[in-house]
């Protein structure tokens, strides 16, 4: 089994933009990148072109749907291959209301045969990967047993790749950030996917924090790890990740070089008039834990919301930092 799901980057709404993932990928060239999640109906009624968009550079990159009908998720996926993503991904785990009223996210996991279908339907519209990302459960619904016929049902169906978030969810009592964070994680439900279902590429999300921790998992014998917040409050982390979960002999980039190598990138976005901040908060974390991370963070905040801020104002946020 190759490793391209051996490290990922968690697909964020509201972070995980294109901006976020040509950052992620001057750190970590081998780390699988996912866009945040985009509704069929935003792509086939709204911009593709804005939605779709990305650096050539940011490969390997996959594209996460949110969706339950078969049809729509099919000519998404197709629009997905079009524009030349690596892979396309169906949400079944994000438990926000606004999700569960358009019939998808983690709801559709009370559907197995539903999802099922949507992945057949994206399977015969595309030659690149079709996954799926869950929860363990929803609800009560959160025995072992309904977790594998789920696992199974959408398997027969196609699908080889399962990312899982080792909580289940609440639909309702519970906020998207207390979802992440209330239900108690269970990474043996996860492991016990992988010994069911060997053939099966399992991948593990939720509460991975540290390399340490992705390396304990991956001796404990899943395909992969998922790191979401982490790598996006403390991107650095993913500067060891190449040589570490890869087997790359590559030195870590030192981040006053990776800042270097953003600006040629920022210039362009500038042009095309793109505010400066969109680009910088992915950055704030950058530093993190270091000397001046505070300074950095401060005045980056500070002054890339300005109107006409330029790049001069990242050269001055990197005189505060010891780099």
């Amino acid at each position: 089994m190759n490793k391209s799901h051996r490290f990922c980057v968690a697909p964020m709404l509201d972070w995980t933009d294109r901006y976020c993932r040509f950052f992620h990928r001057l750190i970590t060239k081998r780390a699988l990148l996912y866009t945040e999640m985009i509704t069929t109906g935003a792509l086939l009624h709204g911009d593709r072109q804005r939605f779709l968009q990305f650096d050539s550079s940011e490969h390997p990159l996959a594209l996460q749907l949110g969706g339950s009908d078969p049809a729509d998720l099919a000519a998404c996926a197709k629009m997905a291959e079009d524009f030349g993503y690596d892979e396309v991904n169906l949400n079944v785990g994000c438990p926000s209301d606004r999700v569960q009223n358009g019939r998808f996210g983690a709801c559709l996991m009370a559907e197995p045969e539903l999802v099922a279908e949507c992945v057949a339907a994206m399977r015969n519209a595309v030659s690149i990967p079709v996954t799926v990302k869950s929860r363990i459960g929803i609800d009560d619904r959160d025995s072992y047993e309904e977790l594998a016929h789920f696992i199974g049902t959408v398997a027969d169906a196609g699908c080889r790749t399962f990312i899982v978030h080792a909580r289940k969810a609440w639909l309702k009592g519970l906020s998207p950030k207390q979802n992440r964070e209330v239900p108690p994680l269970r990474y043996e439900m996860v492991y016990r996917l992988k010994q069911d279902f060997p053939p099966l590429r399992i991948v593990l999300n939720g509460g991975i924090t540290t390399l340490e921790q992705a390396e304990e998992a991956l001796r404990n014998g899943v395909d992969g790890v998922m790191m979401g917040r982490e790598a996006y409050h403390n991107p650095y982390i993913l500067a060891e990740v190449d040589r570490r979960l890869f087997g790359m002999p590559a030195d870590a980039v030192p981040r006053s070089e990776i800042v270097n190598r953003l600006m040629p990138y920022i210039e362009r976005q500038l042009a095309e008039g793109v505010r400066l901040h969109s680009i910088t908060r992915h950055i704030l974390g950058l530093f993190h834990g270091e000397p001046g991370a505070r300074s950095w963070r401060r005045h980056l905040s500070e002054e890339a919301v300005k109107y006409g801020a330029d790049t001069s104002v990242v050269r001055e946020a990197l005189k505060f930092t010891a780099q």
